[in-house]
C-alpha cells in the first residue's frame, strides 16, 4: 500500500502541475483577479488554479480506493463533500454567491462527511476519552465549516495557503504512523499534499495563478476531514492536526473575534489578518510565507510530536503551541481596524 500511495502521489504532483498550467494558460475560463484597494497583488492574475488540486486529488483518492488503500467511508467523505465545496467555490469565482448560499453548501458538506465518518470521534482529554454523541454532529459541522472558510480567509498572499496545506497534510501523514491510525488517511493525505505541490509550482511568489474559492475552501475541507478520520483510530489525532494548522487557525480566529467585537461584517473582504499586515510591512509575500514555514517546522511540528509521544498531555500541548501564536498574532495586528487606505 505504501508503494501504491507513493506512485499515486508522484503522479498527482505531475498531473497537478500540468493541469494548473492549462488552467493558467486559458485564464481559468476568463476569470482574472484584477487588483483593487483590498488586494495584496499588483497585476491582473488568473484565479481558479485550485481546480487542478480538486480534480487530481479526487482522481488520486479514487485510485487509492481501487487499490484497496482507502476505505469506502473515507472515500465518500472526502470526495462527496469535497466536490460540493469545490463546486460552490467554482461558481462563486465566476459570479458572486451570497454568504447564505455558500454556508448552506458548506454545512451540507460537513454533515455529509460526519455521517460517513460516524460523527465526531471521541477525543482524549488527559486520561479520559470524551464522546460527543449527537452533539458531535453539531460541533463537528461548525468545525468543518470554520476550516473551509478559514482557508478562504487566509488565502491572501502568494503561496501561503498551498504551502500550509502541504505542511499540514505531509506532517499529518508522517505522524499518522506512530499514531497507528488507519493507513488510508496517510495515503490520502500524501496524495493531497502532492497535488497541492503541483499547484504551488505556479503559485509560489510571485504567483502566476491563484487558488480561487474553488481551491481555498477545498483545502480546508480536506484537512479537517482527514483529521477527523485519523481521530477515529486514535483519539489524540485531532489535537495533533490542530497543532499542525495552528498558524492559520490562530490568525484567522483572532482576526474574526476582533472584527466581530467591532460589529464589522466579517464576511466582507479585508486586509486585516496578521500575515497581511506583515506582508505590507516587509513588502514581500515570499518572506511571510517562508516565515510561516519556519514557525511550522521549528515550533508547531515539535509540539505535535510531543502530543503524539505523550498522548495524555496532548490537550496541554495544544495550549502550549497556540498560546504564543495568539500573542504574536495580536502583536502583528490580526483584526486591527484598517484606515481608509487599508494600511
Amino acid at each position: 500500500m505504501a508503494i501504491a500511495a507513493a506512485i499515486t502521489a508522484i503522479s498527482a504532483l505531475a498531473a497537478a502541475a500540468l493541469l494548473t498550467e492549462l488552467v493558467r494558460a486559458t485564464a481559468a475560463g476568463g476569470v482574472v483577479d484584477v487588483p483593487n484597494e483590498r488586494s495584496s497583488h499588483g497585476v491582473p492574475t488568473p484565479r481558479g488554479g485550485g481546480l487542478a488540486i480538486v480534480l487530481v486529488t479526487t482522481a488520486g483518492v479514487v485510485t487509492l480506493w481501487l487499490r484497496g488503500a482507502v476505505r469506502i467511508d473515507l472515500l465518500w467523505a472526502l470526495v462527496g463533500g469535497g466536490l460540493a465545496v469545490a463546486l460552490v467555490g467554482f461558481v462563486d469565482d465566476r459570479r458572486s454567491l451570497s454568504a447564505a448560499t455558500r454556508l448552506t453548501v458548506h454545512f451540507a458538506a460537513a454533515l455529509w462527511a460526519l455521517v460517513w465518518l460516524g460523527g465526531l470521534p471521541a477525543l482524549r482529554v488527559g486520561g479520559h476519552l470524551v464522546s460527543f454523541g449527537w452533539l458531535g454532529y453539531v460541533l463537528g459541522a461548525f468545525g468543518v465549516v470554520w476550516a473551509i472558510n478559514l482557508f478562504n480567509f487566509m488565502d491572501g498572499i502568494d503561496g501561503i495557503a498551498a504551502s500550509e496545506a502541504i505542511f499540514v497534510a505531509l506532517a499529518g501523514a508522517l505522524l499518522n504512523l506512530p499514531l497507528a491510525a488507519n493507513p488510508g488517511v496517510g495515503s490520502a493525505a500524501l496524495v493531497f499534499a502532492a497535488a497541492c505541490g503541483g499547484f504551488l509550482l505556479w503559485n509560489w511568489p510571485p504567483a502566476r495563478i491563484f487558488l480561487g474559492d474553488v481551491g481555498s475552501g477545498y483545502l480546508g475541507y480536506m484537512i479537517v476531514v482527514l483529521a477527523m478520520a485519523a481521530t477515529r483510530d486514535n483519539p489524540v489525532a485531532l489535537w495533533v492536526w490542530l497543532i499542525l494548522g495552528g498558524g492559520f487557525f490562530v490568525d484567522a480566529t483572532v482576526t474574526l473575534v476582533r472584527r466581530t467585537l467591532r460589529n464589522e461584517r466579517v464576511h466582507e473582504a479585508h486586509r486585516s489578518h496578521g500575515y497581511q499586515w506583515l506582508a505590507r510591512r516587509w513588502r514581500s509575500h515570499r518572506k511571510v510565507t517562508l516565515a510561516l514555514g519556519a514557525v511550522n517546522l521549528f515550533w508547531l511540528l515539535p509540539c505535535a510530536v510531543l502530543a503524539v509521544t505523550r498522548p495524555g498531555y496532548a490537550g496541554a500541548a495544544v495550549i502550549m503551541a497556540l498560546a504564543p501564536l495568539a500573542v504574536l498574532a495580536a502583536a502583528l495586528g490580526s483584526g486591527r481596524k484598517e484606515d481608509k487606505a487599508g494600511e
